[in-house]
Parts: C-alpha cells; structure tokens; sequence
C-alpha cells in the first residue's frame, strides 16, 4: 500500500473552505487537471482521468459536521482518498489530503502525487480566497 499526504493553509474559514471543497460542481476546479468528476446517484460519481482515457465508478461522500469529504473506487478497493478541514481561527484553516493506494503495481509515482496533491491545494486556495 502507498500513501500521501499533503496540508496547506488557507486564509478562510473552515466552513467556507469545505463548501468550495465539496462542491462537485466545482471538484474539477481543483482536484489534479487530469481528473474530471461526473455526479451520478449520491454517493454514486464517475471520474474520468484523461491520461488514460477511461471512467471510474467511484464513490464520493461528504461530513459537513466533520468538515470531511472521503472518496475511493466503487468496484474494488484499489484506491481511496479523504480531505479533512480544521478551523484555525475565524479566518484561517488548514486543508489535509490523504490517498492511499492499495495496489503497489498500480501506484502512481509519490514525486508526481505529492506534486499533484500541492497544485490542487493551491487551486482550491485560489478558488477559496478569489
């Protein structure tokens, strides 16, 4: 199993924060530029990744009262993922990403989704304070 983890903060409120964070029509603002999120019946979701040109059933569910968002494959469990909002003061949070997967053979490589993990959090910063 690989995992990863990434935090940033961003300089809004936590509610502010996760409601741009999960907000699925605005996932592909934010989430790694090869990914594309498509709602079907909650929790149900596909996402498309353009590098390979295929669609994942995939599963997407959302806390508000614990400010968390978790996600992972609907099929099998090859892959999942969670972000966690925690309110520093009224007007800052921190933001952490966590993916774990669970296939060693078809792990990204960790430069290339600790690089990934960084330009989203700094996309949904953008979004956030923008």
């Amino acid at each position: 199993m690989s995992e990863f983890e990434r935090s940033r903060r961003i300089a809004a409120p936590a509610d502010q924060v996760f409601e741009r964070a999960c907000d699925i029509d605005e996932l592909d603002d934010w989430l790694p530029r090869d990914l594309h999120v498509r709602p079907e019946d909650p929790p149900a979701v596909t996402v498309h990744e353009d590098a390979k040109g295929q669609d994942e059933r995939a599963l997407l569910r959302t806390e508000r009262d614990q400010l968390r968002m978790e996600w992972g494959t609907r099929d099998d469990d090859r892959y999942a993922g969670w972000l966690q909002v925690a309110g520093i003061d009224d007007s800052s949070s921190d933001v952490t990403v966590h993916l774990s997967f669970f296939d060693e053979e078809h792990a990204p490589a960790g430069d290339f989704v600790a690089s990934a993990l960084d330009e989203s959090l700094e996309r949904l910063a953008h979004r956030v304070s923008g």
